[in-house]
């Protein structure tokens, strides 16, 4: 992506230390991961979580996820158990985020952890934000880096179409591989999914040597991604559908369609990891073009499709 932003900084040696100066001195930052972009703060000072929650008009019964660098940077924040570990060994660093107790002593800021006894931690493998990690001595707590409810960037340009000049740092880091948010495992009883993603039920229960729960939806928010509405484009999101109603854009998976200026394929081989991957850059896409409504095509529920079926659900309840 060509530079033609104030805000908007290729990732070198001097914005290295430029973004860590910027969060040092309590400020936000917008970074890369392999998931998508997030605010990030210093998850131990209270006017940098303040910023990040005005930012995105975030609620604050809303946990946000802490990232750390590695185990042995977040060992005095968190309760280590069995099942934590070795999730750790085989999914980090990776899009996968635990929910844990938090220790008595943990510097966490309470309103980061919407003032519950647990926290959600994750750390993350994109080597941008993982450089500047290893070189701060506090954990970033970093939401995606959009506006409350709207839907995930995946780019550095995004970004800057939510926030503009508000965000003083927007670290450009290409492309988010995954192009959807972490896998969220509650592992503070017996291990339960609270939000899918790329690393799947059937993964975590293979290293776990377990039968998992899935509880998508919860009266009390626990982590990040379990409201109601989430993930939405602005416009109404209709799931499920099988007849084109000649107005909306169709978002399907295949090729079936490929001569419809109305139709969108977010995978023409059918692969579901490809369409999480375009999920959300095909919904700012149909946006952009003034479409008033979105039809999807029914997900197959395995696989990547389990997350891509959360969030499509999430953005269609619109109000």
């Amino acid at each position: 992506m060509k530079n033609s932003y104030s805000n908007i900084f290729t990732f070198n040696k001097k914005n290295l230390k430029k973004t860590i100066n910027c969060l040092n001195n309590g400020d936000v930052a917008a970074l890369p991961t392999e998931t998508v972009y997030g605010i990030g703060g210093n998850a131990y000072k209270k006017s940098s979580i303040k910023k990040i929650f005005k930012l995105k008009g975030r609620p604050k019964s809303n946990p946000l996820i802490i990232h750390y660098f590695n185990l042995d940077k977040a060992k005095n924040d968190i309760v280590l158990n069995d099942y934590f570990l070795k999730l750790y060994k085989n999914f980090c660093p990776g899009p996968i985020t635990f929910v844990l107790k938090k220790k008595a002593k943990s510097k966490i800021q309470p309103l980061a952890s919407a003032k519950l006894k647990t926290i959600a931690v994750r750390f993350p493998k994109h080597k941008i934000i993982r450089s500047i990690l290893k070189k701060i001595n506090f954990p970033l707590a970093m939401p995606s880096a959009n506006k409350s409810n709207k839907v995930s960037p995946i780019n550095a340009l995004d970004v800057f179409e939510d926030f503009k000049n508000k965000i003083k740092i927007i670290i450009n880091g290409g492309r988010s591989k995954i192009g959807i948010e972490s896998t969220v495992i509650d592992l503070t009883n017996f291990p339960t999914i609270l939000r899918p993603g790329i690393i799947n039920k059937n993964s975590i229960e293979k290293v776990l040597k377990l039968k998992m729960k899935q509880k998508f939806e919860n009266k009390k928010i626990k982590s990040p991604g379990m409201m109601k509405r989430h993930y939405s484009p602005g416009i109404p999101v209709l799931i499920n559908q099988n007849k084109h109603d000649k107005k909306s854009a169709f978002m399907y998976l295949g090729n079936k369609y490929k001569n419809n200026k109305n139709f969108f394929s977010m995978s023409k081989r059918s692969n579901l990891d490809e369409a999480a991957y375009n999920l959300y850059k095909i919904f700012r896409i149909i946006k952009k073009k003034g479409y008033k409504k979105i039809q999807i095509n029914k997900i197959p529920k395995i696989g990547a499709g389990i997350a891509i079926n959360d969030r499509i659900k999430k953005a269609s309840n619109f109000k």
